[in-house]
């Protein structure tokens, strides 16, 4: 095993099955409305990952279908300004914290509301508010 197969198997722990399954249906239904309109579904988030030893949060709503690697959600590197956009699940997988810490998934992260309201509070607040 190499250093890639090690970071892209990190890479799907990030997720659950059910999580990955339920992003890539929102993903492809956003890659057909865009398509068609151009207009996408405000999904809520179906992951919140966080850093443990810092501030970084990432809310994730779907994947890329075509580039299963690519997630969309909101970003928030811990610096006082969350954005919506795309990240590497397998960059934020190969991250690593003191002692070899990693990113983890919030087991207990229940959405209550758009991935757009989210990112309306966190532009207020200067972080993600979950």
């Amino acid at each position: 095993m190499n250093d890639t197969t090690t970071t892209l198997g990190s890479a799907a722990a990030l997720l659950t099955d059910e999580q990955r399954a339920r992003m890539l249906r929102n993903g492809r239904e956003n890659a057909e409305r865009i398509s068609e309109d151009g207009d996408t579904h405000n999904f809520w988030p179906v992951v919140k990952l966080f850093c443990p030893w810092g501030a970084a949060t990432w809310l994730l709503s779907e994947l890329d279908p075509d580039a299963p690697d690519i997630a969309f959600g909101l970003c928030d590197l811990g610096m006082g300004s969350p954005e919506l956009g795309s990240v590497s699940l397998s960059e934020i997988a190969a991250i690593r914290g003191p002692g070899g810490l990693t990113i983890e998934r919030d087991q207990h992260f229940k959405p209550t509301k758009s991935l757009t309201a989210y990112a309306a509070e966190a532009r207020l607040a200067g972080r993600i508010v979950a």
